[in-house]
This record gives C-alpha cells, sequence and structure tokens, in this order.
C-alpha cells in the first residue's frame, strides 16, 4: 500500500510507541515517528523498525508534531496514530478508497475501539449521530471535531489549512482544525467501517491538568474563529468558574496569556460555517 503515510508524534514513551510500531508492522506503509524531544531512546528504538522515518525536533511542539509529519510524508493520505494507538489491517485501504470516491471528504474520524477489553469509545455514537447530519456526497455523517488518533487525513487537505494551530499546542486542537476544513471547502466525516484502537497510555498528564488544557482551548479556539459577542461570553463564563474551580483559574490565566497571539491571528469563519457550529454549540 503506497497511499497513505503514518504520522506519530511522540514523547518520552519508548515502550508505547514499540508496541504500536509492532501492531503497525503488517500494514507495510511508511511511517513517520515525530520525536517530541524525548529524553528517553524514542529515535533509537524507532528507527529499528522498517518503513520508519524519525524525526527528532529536539523540543517539544505539542500536536504541531503532526505538521512536521504531514510535512515530511509523499503519499496522498496521512493516517495519525498517537503512540498508543493503531490501525485495524484493512482500515486505511478502505479509507484510500472512501477518498478517493469522496473528492469534498478532507478528514475521515473512524470508530474507536478502546483496548484491552474491546468496547467502543462513546465519542463514536455522539459522531454517530451529529447534528450536522450526513450530505450526499460524503460516506458518514459530519463533524466538527475528532479522535486524532483515529482520524485519516488528504494531505492536500491538510496543508490547505495550515495543519494544527500553534497557539493551543495540545488537546483539543482537532476542533479548530475542522472548522478551518470547512471554512476552505473540505469536510469531515465520521466512518464507522474503518477502525482504529486505542489503549491509553498509562504515562498521561493528570486529569486536572487535561482539563485546563481543554478549557484554556475552548476559549482560544472561540476567539480564533468566532464572533466577538460569542467570544466575550465564553471569556465571562471561564471566569466564573475560575472563581471556584482550580484547572479553570489556571486555565483562564493561561488562555489570557495567549490571547494577544489568537487577536493577532482572529479569523472569522464563513457565515455559513459560523451557523453550523452555533447550531452545534446549543
Amino acid at each position: 500500500m503506497e497511499g497513505t503515510t503514518v504520522v506519530i508524534a511522540t514523547r518520552d514513551r519508548v515502550a508505547d510507541l514499540t508496541r504500536t510500531l509492532e501492531r503497525l508492522a503488517g500494514l507495510e506503509v511508511p511511517i513517520v515517528v515525530v520525536d517530541n524531544g524525548s529524553s528517553d531512546d524514542t529515535a533509537r528504538r524507532a528507527a529499528r523498525f522498517p518503513n520508519v522515518r524519525v524525526l527528532p525536533l529536539g523540543r517539544n511542539f505539542g500536536a504541531i508534531a503532526r505538521n512536521h509529519g504531514v510535512q515530511a510524508a509523499r503519499t496522498p493520505y496521512v493516517a495519525f496514530c498517537d503512540d498508543d494507538s493503531w490501525w485495524s489491517p484493512d482500515a486505511l485501504h478502505h479509507a484510500e478508497k472512501l477518498f478517493e470516491a469522496h473528492p469534498r471528504l478532507g478528514l475521515i474520524a473512524a470508530r474507536t475501539v478502546i483496548e484491552p477489553d474491546g468496547r467502543e469509545d462513546p465519542i463514536c455514537s455522539e459522531m454517530a449521530s451529529s447534528p450536522l447530519g450526513r450530505a450526499h456526497d460524503l460516506p458518514g455523517p459530519s463533524v466538527f471535531g475528532f479522535l486524532c488518533c483515529a482520524a485519516v487525513v488528504r494531505r492536500r487537505a491538510f496543508l490547505d489549512v495550515g495543519g494544527f494551530h500553534p497557539l493551543l499546542f495540545f488537546r483539543g486542537e482537532e476542533r479548530l482544525f475542522s472548522w478551518d476544513l470547512a471554512a476552505a471547502g473540505w469536510a469531515c466525516a465520521y466512518v464507522d467501517s474503518v477502525t482504529a484502537h486505542h489503549q491509553p497510555s498509562p504515562s498521561r498528564a493528570s486529569p486536572a491538568a487535561g482539563r485546563t488544557r481543554e478549557l484554556r482551548n475552548d476559549l482560544l479556539t472561540t476567539w480564533l474563529r468566532r464572533p466577538p459577542g460569542v467570544a466575550l461570553r465564553a471569556t465571562l463564563a471561564l471566569g466564573r468558574q475560575a472563581l471556584t474551580t482550580p484547572p479553570a483559574r489556571r486555565a483562564f490565566a493561561e488562555a489570557l496569556h495567549r490571547l494577544p497571539a489568537a487577536l493577532r491571528d482572529r479569523r472569522r469563519l464563513p457565515p455559513p460555517v459560523e451557523r453550523e457550529v452555533a447550531r452545534m454549540s446549543q
């Protein structure tokens, strides 16, 4: 299979990465491992696998590491993995056929199975019942958001919108990316016949840290693309939460620190996309 490259962003989780590369070996696809400044032997261990190219970034770029991986790819499609996720044997070949059959399709959000117990990630049912519905020229419901560890993207569409936004760093970057795809005329669709597997690593940020990033990036995303009134109301809402909740307090402070950069890069969504985003937010 020469149509898809797998891109994995990783940092200091060489044991998880090694298991993932072992699981992907049977797919016989090119793999780009983007090392976010690991202090372990990630680069050396990953380079031992066939078809693997390692891009050592030297420091932690967060989600932007995936941008480097997509730029390095030379195939028309890119499948993202985290270092603790992998693809079913037939998933990427099936995704290629869907992209070829649906020219407007920019991204496939795959069905995600949580391992080791094999249960479906709850986000799958949410995407399957998306209020945006299913357009006649797409293979599944339209979505604004996805799990990046279970997404396949048309490389041209990814580069067209500039990839993931550097201001967000990590957590929730998928939503802004899906908005930007829609603004550029591309579509994201949930396709349950394409399957990825995710076995969450025990080496993860604490729930409080994750919640802080989520709240911070929700607000920054709003300021980057939505009307001023919507952004002001979101700012006031997070400010009220900050009075009583430590993660919200940290998120509010971090968002205010990044707000000048968000305002400099602010770009309103086209009215039809804004209407759909507003409908999803109700």
